[in-house]
């Protein structure tokens, strides 16, 4: 499963193809899920709060959010989504290609304003309360696109794109954004945690993860400690009992096979530290699952 799949498994409304790759899921914290690790893809996506309010994490940076609010994250920044304290939040989780709206090769569209977003060359503000000047226009294309994706009807295709166009259209004619606050080292921060997210099934030792970065382990643990507040290890840890978390309730396999497939070789370790998270065994969590 990867960060994709496990953020999208409460699938309600998708009518996603390989032609044309637009998604909404509606999700809820922490009553599907506790949290979205931290993670990046070359996905857009807007994440629109619809009930109670919880914390989205950017490049590093935690950012409250309550009902209303809308969050826009573009290709390639660092993201996570959680519990804040112990409010409950339901949001639309938004997700799409950015290329389904541009043209192969001499589109102005395409030059001036995609590919540069695409590259991290375009800018916007990307935390939108509804106080903000631009949350009106915001919010009629994501309420717009929600109906439009009631019923698909014939040609919605053409509906969700005029919509996306016009939110692109909002974002681009605002005024200046403030500066990205970019973490000295945050590439070499994605390709460490991609990597987790691509191999947390698999052995993972502080050597493979130092070797990702191109770093000696004492270097590489001391870096990975000041940039995320924890240990790689108590990291790798954490977002391996995520995945097995959201495996429990979202599969009916046994966890004598979830804790292999998640990176715990040792099941009665596995247990262990699942309770020390969760405060229950796996199968008391399965059995109090929705």
């Amino acid at each position: 499963m990867n960060i994709l799949e496990y953020e999208n498994t409460q699938e309600t409304k998708s009518h996603g193809q390989d032609n044309f790759p637009f998604n909404i899921y509606l999700c809820s914290i922490p009553l599907d899920f506790s949290m979205v690790p931290l993670h990046w893809h070359n996905d857009m996506e807007i994440i629109y709060i619809k009930k109670g309010q919880g914390q989205v994490t950017l490049d590093l940076w935690p950012l409250p959010v309550r009902e209303g609010d809308i969050v826009v994250v573009p290709p390639g920044q660092l993201h996570a989504i959680e519990q804040r304290e112990d409010f409950s939040m339901e949001y639309e989780n938004i997700i799409f290609r950015l290329d389904m709206l541009m043209a192969p090769q001499g589109d102005e569209c395409t030059e001036k304003f995609f590919q540069p977003l695409m590259q991290g060359q375009l800018l916007f503000p990307n935390h939108f309360s509804p106080d903000s000047c631009l949350y009106p226009a915001l919010s009629r294309c994501l309420n717009a696109m929600d109906e439009i994706c009631r019923t698909f009807e014939y040609g919605y295709q053409l509906a969700v794109k005029g919509q996306l166009f016009s939110f692109f259209y909002t974002l681009f004619s605002s005024s200046s954004p403030p500066p990205r606050r970019k973490h000295r080292s945050l590439d070499r921060l994605k390709d460490i945690l991609k990597y987790v997210e691509t191999s947390y099934s698999e052995k993972i030792t502080i050597e493979d993860a130092a070797g990702i970065c191109g770093f000696s382990q004492s270097h590489f643990m001391k870096f990975f400690k000041s940039s995320m507040g924890v240990s790689f290890t108590d990291y790798l840890n954490d977002y391996r009992l995520t995945m097995a978390a959201r495996m429990l309730v979202s599969s009916s396999d046994s966890i004598a096979s979830i804790a292999p497939e998640t990176g715990f070789e040792n099941l009665s370790y596995f247990n262990r530290i699942f309770k020390r998270k969760y405060g229950c065994t796996p199968t008391a969590f399965r059995a109090g699952s929705p």
